[in-house]
């Protein structure tokens, strides 16, 4: 290519220019020579010659130059591009902030480049769908944390569901996941289990201002998923038999699940199975709810079918192993009362809709 002005001669010249104070002049000239009104064919000239001598400067020079090119208003394109797979110090500012940069540059760069080019790539103002998801599945928490906390980058119902697998085993992910808006209830309802106390609280108060349009839109979206069936026990068919005979006779009433607990393991399987019944959710969630003396989920439950205080107080009691069990009656009250009836029954209803699938 012929350089055709002294502008373009200036790009040249400062590839080869030894000097440290020659380079910093040339810098300077160059930096001036970013026009904000170069447009058409001098910009386009420009671009070329910028990206075709920009691989014989130092990255200092580099990272100087791609810090005027992120923040440019003309589109550098070629160099842009050039520069979104160089080392992070060059890439950065061009990741972040440029607009040059289209999906392609941006998942190639994903595929191919660090966790740090990732990190950069979560900061944009604009981030698409398919961007999104290339990060969710290359990048580690960190990326995905930064991606949650970026409120204008677009990510799709497969890559949420990526995310929440990923949150049930990484309790990094669970507060920005849950706290992100947009994230599919059914998502959320799936993950309850899984997080702290304070948490939660959160995914219950998102149930209760929910708007019903959105929560029977996410209803519909969880008929289609298959629930994780656990192992059953070796006497689950006879106690299977038991609750049948218990239910054929009118008896498999919420106060028989407190004979059932109170009978210890002899009991337990048929405890599970009625509980499950009583409340019309799926096996596995009594499974782990119980096994995990998962006491936030056993209020949740008692208080979204109608089962009094007392009751739930009785199960909590028998259930907890720790030193406060004897003494937590009015602890465990509390814990029942603090769960609004509403939310509670929005949520159990993804575990009843499972169920009848």
């Amino acid at each position: 290519m012929t350089l055709q002005t002294p502008r373009f001669a200036m790009l040249a010249d400062l590839a080869k220019e030894t000097t440290s104070e020659g380079r910093r002049e040339l810098l300077r000239k160059v930096t001036e020579a970013f026009d904000p009104a170069m447009a058409g064919n001098d910009l386009a000239q420009f671009d070329d010659v910028l990206a075709t001598v920009a691989a014989d400067y130092s990255k200092q020079v580099r990272s100087q130059i791609a810090r005027l090119i992120a923040s440019s208003l003309s589109p550098f394109s070629h160099t842009a591009q050039r520069f979104a797979m160089d080392d992070i110090e060059v890439a950065r500012p061009i990741l972040e902030h440029s607009e040059a940069l289209t999906d392609d540059t941006l998942l190639q760069v994903v595929g191919q480049k660090s966790q740090d080019h990732m990190m950069a790539v979560t900061r944009r103002r604009r981030i698409s769908e398919a961007v999104s998801h290339a990060l969710v599945e290359r990048g580690n928490d960190a990326v995905v944390t930064s991606l949650l906390g970026n409120e204008k980058a677009e990510i799709g119902s497969e890559a949420y569901g990526l995310v929440a697998k990923r949150a049930e085993t990484s309790p990094a992910l669970q507060a920005p996941l849950v706290r992100r808006a947009g994230v599919p209830m059914e998502l959320l309802n799936g993950l309850y289990m899984k997080v702290e106390a304070d948490l939660r609280r959160e995914i219950i108060g998102k149930f209760e201002s929910v708007p019903p349009e959105e929560l029977e839109a996410a209803f519909q979206r969880s008929r289609a998923k298959v629930s994780q069936h656990y192992k059953q026990p070796d006497d689950f068919d006879a106690a299977k038999r038991r609750v049948d005979e218990m239910q054929r006779k009118g008896a498999l009433i919420p106060p028989a699940l407190v004979t059932l607990m109170r009978e210890g393991p002899a009991g337990r399987t048929a405890f599970k199975i009625a509980f499950a019944r009583l409340t019309d959710v799926e096996y596995d969630v009594i499974e782990r709810a119980v096994e995990g003396q998962d006491l936030d989920t056993m209020a949740l439950l008692c208080r979204g079918s109608q089962f009094d205080r007392a009751l739930y107080v009785s199960l909590a009691v028998a259930l907890d192993h720790s030193d406060r069990a004897m003494d937590g009656a009015q602890e465990f009250g509390k814990l029942y009362e603090s769960v609004p009836v509403q939310a509670a029954q929005r949520a159990i209803r993804f575990w009843k809709i499972r169920a009848a699938a």
